[in-house]
């Protein structure tokens, strides 16, 4: 009985192992099957191009037409700042023209100007203020004194 235990033991086991080498092939073949599956849906998608109408295009067109009339010579609609003058010298006799104005240095300082009048005044003010108190507790004083002084020959007539 012994030996017939362990065959069927070992018939066991073998299956089971046979089933489990099964199981792993059918598990690979799913995933190859899935990346095969996701590929071909990938294949599919088309791209439509972007249909563009005939008003779009002449806009386009005029545009790029403007844009062609402007010179390497024109500075357009500004003059170039100082340091592309300079580096004209040193890149060469064609500067690329000045499309826009920067102005954010500008901006900043004028900000800066802006604070600092502003802080200008505040300062002005509480000068100001400090200066009408100072005269206010001034005043409080000689009168805190008069009233003393009166109370006191008040006391002293009394007497």
């Amino acid at each position: 009985e012994e030996d017939l235990l362990n065959d069927v033991c070992r018939e066991v086991v073998e299956r089971w192992s046979d089933s489990q080498v099964v199981d792993a092939k059918e598990e690979k073949e799913d995933e190859v099957q899935a990346i095969a599956s996701m590929m071909e849906k990938q294949a599919r998608i088309v791209v439509k191009p972007k249909e563009v109408s005939q008003e779009e295009k002449q806009r386009k067109a005029a545009l790029l037409a403007q844009y062609a009339n402007v010179t390497d010579e024109e500075e357009y609609p500004f003059p170039a700042p100082l340091e592309a003058r300079r580096l004209q010298s040193v890149i060469g006799p064609y500067p690329t023209p000045a499309l826009f104005r920067n102005t954010n240095v500008e901006d900043v300082l004028n900000a800066r100007k802006l604070e600092r009048e502003l802080l200008r005044d505040e300062f002005q003010k509480k000068k100001e203020q400090d200066k009408l108190q100072r005269e206010k507790d001034k005043l409080a004083k000689q009168e805190r004194k008069e009233k003393e002084k009166k109370r006191t020959q008040k006391g002293e007539r009394k007497r």
